[in-house]
């Protein structure tokens, strides 16, 4: 089936890392990042350099934990939410490491992730590394207001996540986690043009993919023992069940969300949860890869979904295209 990547080869999810901000500290996987910083801004005097410090940080923390250099590195995908993006270009400028910076907006780093392993598995790198971050100052002042006007958000709307996440993706270092398989998606849209209701937007897309992953790979949801989605919060998470139930799957509780986990969605203001590149990117480099290590979770699939929208064409009355992107995680007990 198209977008299905089957992998020939075992690839090994050798390392990761997390960086998050102060608010993310706050939740409930405050034990689970490698660095936080409580000012949210890394030792830099920009929200934008900030974000590209968060991923240099996160991506030197991945290979040091792995004890290699940057020179051991053959390729790096990286990726955020600011124009062009920027926050990885200005960090990988300081790296000796070849990089292909991608865009797939709040998927960004399943892509990353699977683009990754499609270099490791076809013999063009042994080591790539996938890193995203997102930033809620810098996300808020592209694409809707600047804090300073200080608008009122709307129940449906989502906070940015202020973190990094990155993974070393490698066929010579053995790790109890590996990838077995992904699915790159396409995009669809069902018309929504609320650019605070990023949930509905996505919701489709991530149903798209995992109907589509599941026939290709003839496997069926009672497989796995956690479905998590990136960053679809709580509003796009019920969505997401509906629009599945209709289809004759039913997520029962083995399904969460990353925008839903990162958060303490009761005692933190954030509204309908989590959005961002770093949603399951520090929710996936920190929280779940852990309990994969553990044997605690052992047969995952990550389902990152993308908004593609833009601000200017949202201001002509244009609806938001989505995509998801999956991959199929498991630990050495899994398959």
């Amino acid at each position: 089936m198209k977008g299905y990547l089957k992998f020939k080869n075992k690839i090994y999810v050798a390392e990761a890392s997390s960086v998050a901000g102060k608010k993310e500290k706050d939740g409930p996987l405050s034990e689970y990042f490698d660095l936080s910083d409580k000012t949210n801004l890394f030792g830099m005097k920009t929200w934008e350099e900030a974000e590209s410090e968060m991923q240099r940080l996160a991506f030197n923390t991945a290979i040091g934990k792995a004890k290699l250099t940057p020179d051991d590195i053959d390729i790096a995908f990286s990726g955020d939410l600011m124009n062009q993006c920027v926050g990885g270009s200005y960090s990988f400028a300081t790296q000796p490491v070849n990089y292909v910076g991608i865009y797939g907006a709040c998927s960004t780093f399943p892509l990353g992730i699977a683009l990754s392993c499609v270099f490791v598995d076809g013999g063009f790198a042994k080591r790539a590394v996938a890193t995203t971050s997102s930033h809620y100052c810098s996300a808020e002042r592209q694409f809707r207001t600047p804090l300073e006007y200080g608008s009122q958000r709307t129940p449906t709307a989502q906070w940015t996540v202020t973190g990094a996440g990155s993974a070393l993706i490698s066929s010579v270092d053995v790790s109890d986690v590996y990838i077995s398989d992904a699915y790159l998606g396409r995009i669809v849209d069902k018309g929504i043009t609320d650019a605070n209701n990023m949930g509905a937007a996505m919701a489709p897309a991530a149903a798209d993919t995992l109907i589509s992953y599941l026939k290709a790979s003839r496997s069926s949801l009672h497989d796995y023992d956690g479905i998590y989605t990136g960053d679809l919060g709580m509003e796009g998470r019920s969505i997401l069940r509906d629009i599945m139930k209709a289809e004759g799957y039913l997520l029962d509780e083995k399904y969460n969300d990353c925008g839903c986990i990162i958060y303490d969605t009761e005692a933190q203001d954030v509204h309908s949860g989590a959005s961002g590149c770093a949603s399951s990117a520090c929710t996936f480099c920190s929280y779940l890869y852990r309990l994969m290590k553990e044997g605690k979770l052992k047969n995952i699939l990550l389902i990152g979904t993308g908004a593609l929208m833009s601000p200017q064409f949202l201001m002509q009355g244009k609806s938001i295209p989505s995509v998801a992107h999956l991959i199929h995680i498991c630990s050495k007990e899994g398959l």
